[in-house]
């Protein structure tokens, strides 16, 4: 249009975007990328989207386009409301420390969502993998200490030679 502009002032007037010519679309004085322009002074209602998927989330409100707010979201008071509901906040929690496991730091063994650093042995704290782990009342443990402490006592049941134990 005319108008000289320095490089760090050819941005536009809602988004801040550096534009060139290419990009620029001019209304008045101000200049915008074409995003913005579309939005705020392009044609309104169905069949007018910016590409494809034309979903969003921007609601213009940077655009001085004012919206009625929806009733608010109200719970449920089902008393028989689905297991995945009733999950604190959608995440389950870790049976060692009690914390919220998000889906990024899940791992799952013996029926549980655990965090990864809490997948250790409860005895000997060695990493398990749920392929390799044994379980006793809540807690998990890998095969050695399980076998240590909870399996089969007395003679012919040691693990390895020189191992037999003699119990009276």
């Amino acid at each position: 249009e005319g108008n000289s502009f320095h490089k760090s002032c050819f941005l536009c007037m809602v988004c801040k975007k550096n534009l060139d010519s290419t990009t620029v679309a001019v209304h008045g004085e101000e200049i915008y990328c074409k995003s913005c322009y579309g939005k705020k002074y392009g044609p309104k209602g169905y069949g007018y989207g910016q590409g494809a998927g034309t979903l969003s989330t921007d609601k213009g409100e940077s655009l001085g386009i004012k919206h009625e707010e929806a009733p608010g979201h109200r719970p449920t008071t089902n008393p028989n409301a689905s297991k995945f509901a009733q999950k604190i906040g959608g995440s389950e929690r870790c049976p060692r420390c009690s914390q919220a496991v998000y889906a990024a730091e899940k791992v799952i063994g013996a029926g549980k969502s655990w965090h990864k650093a809490c997948f250790r042995c409860a005895k000997c704290g060695k990493g398990l993998e749920s392929t390799t782990l044994a379980d006793k009342d809540g807690e998990i443990y890998c095969k050695g200490c399980y076998a240590k402490n909870f399996g089969p006592k007395g003679f012919g049941f040691g693990q390895g030679a020189g191992a037999l134990v003699h119990s009276e």
